[in-house]
């Protein structure tokens, strides 16, 4: 269904701007391109089958994508699964079947992020199919996975998880990749969706960094390359070739929305922290490329975009970016573009540090991460009837952000997530909700979560032979009192679904 919206901030904007969409597209818009060589038929049994060749998916796909980039196969979880086993037949995981954390609604598995990560891409699959299997039927990868359905005004009240891929990606010498493939091992630990409220996992980065990306030394996440590929932080160089990154990155997605959650990416909105294949950016010239790289986002499957630096859109004050940002009427005009080009109105767009002005709304955002820190949950509730009024746009406090020095107290933080999770008089109030994955899986003490987003971080937890390992072993907290404070975190997220 194509959208039909109207803003009365759109109006202003649209009648001063005179868009040759095509000449647009063709000089500040380019294709992506995969590195697939070659995508797949399926037989009427869903298995995987013979390949076709690239030019011929090419010319299949390319009439029919609102954007003109190369989405591969129609079933990207499915041709992973095949690349990584050589068959279609998926396996119960007894491994996960020994762990299951079941709240009788929903299932997840209890067990440690470095257990997790230790374990391969096939295992991540087969443990999710084992955990969302109906009852008395075999695991198997669903021919057809659609995003879970909370209704278009979703993100107004989800809670929202972020993970910078860096943090689980794979270490060899000066490369950092496989982001992607780390944090599906770890989804199916984690805490899914109520039947009555989405948890939304966000990516801290989708495109690539300016410098060294997907390198040791490659620097901040906040500086975004656009229309460049997917990051090399997020790809693996065991899949080129064999699966292309926009696959990767929807086989992803598709595993996030089988497991019950939404999906979504993090944006910066400060030109000097934006280049278009490496050319500097700037809002008069580039708007058709920023609209274009996040409609591309949500066509690889992604239901949300968080937008860094959001609250500046209105208010300059503490500004600390590089560069200018959008106007308000710019911005308003490319949330609606992207919305119609998409054809989707259950988008989210998050604005960072975003209070409770009604004009955040009329910007078209969704939600605002600028209620503060959920210390005091009679506050939290405060903060929820006097927002109630507003039913497509809430400011929702953080248990903590991007950020973070490591120095919050394991009682401090849950304390923080019981107050995101009941904060709320009636249940239909509930605000937005903020956290980062170390909220749920504690990173090695005194991390700093600002300093592994302005640049990558290797650790060194073992003795193990490769580097990977050892950053695994050495990354998350493994105390007696850290693997605890997950159970509790449990704990909170069970006693929520049950309500």
């Amino acid at each position: 269904m194509r959208l039909n919206i109207t803003c009365p901030i759109l109006s202003d904007y649209s009648a001063s701007i005179n868009h040759n969409n095509k000449k647009q597209r063709s000089e500040s818009s380019v294709s992506e391109k995969s590195d697939s060589m070659a995508s797949s038929v399926y037989n009427e049994s869903g298995n995987y089958s013979i390949p076709l060749l690239n030019s011929e998916v090419r010319k299949l796909f390319s009439k029919e994508l609102p954007f003109t980039g190369y989405y591969g196969d129609i079933q990207p979880l499915k041709k992973l699964f095949w690349i990584c086993t050589n068959r279609n037949d998926v396996y119960e995981d007894n491994w996960t079947k020994e762990r299951i954390y079941d709240t009788g609604f929903y299932k997840w598995v209890n067990a440690t992020p470095t257990e997790l990560l230790f374990r391969t891409p096939e295992q991540a699959i087969q443990s999710t199919c084992t955990i969302t299997k109906p009852a008395l039927h075999y695991p198997e990868i669903p021919s057809y996975i659609p995003s879970p359905d909370y209704g278009d005004k979703w993100g107004r009240f989800a809670n929202y998880i972020e993970i910078n891929p860096r943090i689980v990606a794979k270490y060899s010498d000066d490369n950092v990749t496989e982001g992607l493939l780390g944090i599906m091992k770890l989804l199916p630990a984690i805490p899914p969706s109520s039947g009555k409220c989405a948890n939304c996992i966000v990516l801290s980065q989708l495109y690539p960094s300016l410098y060294g990306d997907g390198k040791l030394y490659g620097d901040s996440l906040y500086c975004t390359n656009l229309h460049s590929g997917i990051s090399n932080n997020l790809t693996s160089e065991g899949l080129y070739g064999k699966m292309g990154a926009d696959e990767q990155v929807k086989a992803f997605n598709d595993l996030a929305h089988l497991l019950g959650f939404k999906t979504g990416f993090r944006m910066p909105l400060s030109a000097g922290q934006l280049r278009v294949q490496g050319r500097e950016f700037n809002w008069g010239e580039h708007e058709r490329a920023f609209i274009d790289a996040c409609v591309w986002g949500i066509e690889l499957g992604f239901d949300s975009i968080y937008f860094d630096s959001g609250k500046h859109i209105l208010d300059l004050e503490g500004y600390a970016g590089i560069g200018d940002l959008p106007n308000h009427k710019q911005f308003a005009y490319m949330m609606n573009q992207i919305r119609l080009q998409t054809g989707r109105t259950d988008i989210a767009f998050i604005g960072e540090k975003c209070n409770d002005n009604y004009n955040y709304k009329e910007l078209g955002l969704t939600a605002g991460t600028d209620w503060g820190k959920a210390d005091n949950i009679y506050s939290v509730k405060h903060e929820s009837i006097k927002q109630a009024y507003n039913r497509e746009y809430a400011a929702g406090p953080e248990v903590s952000n991007d950020n973070d020095y490591g120095d919050i107290s394991f009682d401090n933080r849950l304390n923080r997530i019981n107050s995101c999770l009941w904060g709320y008089e009636n249940q239909e109030d509930k605000l937005p909700s903020f956290m980062q994955l170390h909220d749920i899986f504690p990173l090695s003490p005194y991390t700093n979560t600002h300093e592994i987003m302005m640049q990558a971080k290797k650790m060194n937890g073992s003795d193990a032979w490769t580097d990977c390992e050892r950053h695994w072993a050495g990354i998350f907290d493994t105390s007696e009192e850290a693997k605890q404070y997950t159970q509790n975190v449990y704990h909170a997220f069970e006693n929520a679904i049950r309500n």
